[in-house]
């Protein structure tokens, strides 16, 4: 297969059909000086495992919200090689982020960390940052999105209304299982029909959860909701 992109967690093969490409999921995560960050912009240490990991349970939310009816680009998932076959989609502008906030934490401490303390309750805060590593993935408000014409106004309204029902089935699987979701991170792009459909992963690798106040790392987070 032809490798059409390597990220920072993930390649990206052509399967040689038009609409699907194959993810191979890395073990490398993002983070700063070897401490694991699932909002740092590089990647700061490899994880034995954590690729599998990561598509487990990307398989396991992906296959959930479309049971729920929301749209996702997942197909199908291959473990044993760490793959997954996903519905080919175009981002909005050159790559978004979406972050929805349910506790103050990691970027959102360090920026507002004066009028805030840690962990105290966002309430499913909605911000969305530009892919950009070097300007540090600067947060973007509604009106520039529109100015740059990266998004209009009904799409950001869409993406912000997928963001809060997304997370919020997230938040409830992960609570039956004593796990408490402070924050996540999403991606969305348009498919063949201009669709706006969830991309990318969900995973230790883009969320921050704790159990019983203690933060778990991405390979044990999924031993704690998956075993």
């Amino acid at each position: 297969m032809e490798l059409i992109y390597s990220g920072k967690t993930k390649n990206v093969y052509a399967t040689g059909k038009d609409d699907q490409y194959l993810l191979e999921f890395k073990d490398d995560v993002t983070g700063t000086d070897g401490v694991f960050d699932p909002g740092a912009n590089t990647v700061g240490l490899s994880i034995e495992g954590a690729g599998k990991s990561g598509l487990r349970m990307t398989s396991y939310f992906f296959q959930l919200l479309n049971e729920k009816g929301i749209h996702t680009h997942f197909v199908s998932s291959d473990y044993d090689h760490a793959t997954m076959t996903v519905r080919k989609a175009t981002v909005f502008g050159k790559g978004l982020e979406v972050i929805c906030r349910f506790k103050a934490v990691g970027s959102f401490l360090r920026r507002y960390g004066a009028y805030c303390v840690e962990g105290q309750n966002l309430g499913g805060f909605v911000e969305i940052t530009i892919k950009d590593d070097d300007r540090g993935d600067p947060v973007i408000s509604k009106d520039a999105l529109q100015l740059l014409n990266i998004l209009n106004g009904d799409e950001y309204e869409e993406i912000r209304r997928l963001t809060i029902e997304i997370c919020n089935h997230i938040r409830l699987a992960l609570a039956q299982r004593g796990l408490e979701l402070y924050d996540i991170k999403l991606e969305f792009g348009r498919d063949s029909k201009n669709n706006i459909i969830l991309i990318d992963e969900i995973s230790g690798g883009n969320m921050r959860v704790y159990k019983n106040g203690k933060y778990l790392a991405p390979l044990e987070l999924e031993k704690a909701f998956l075993s």
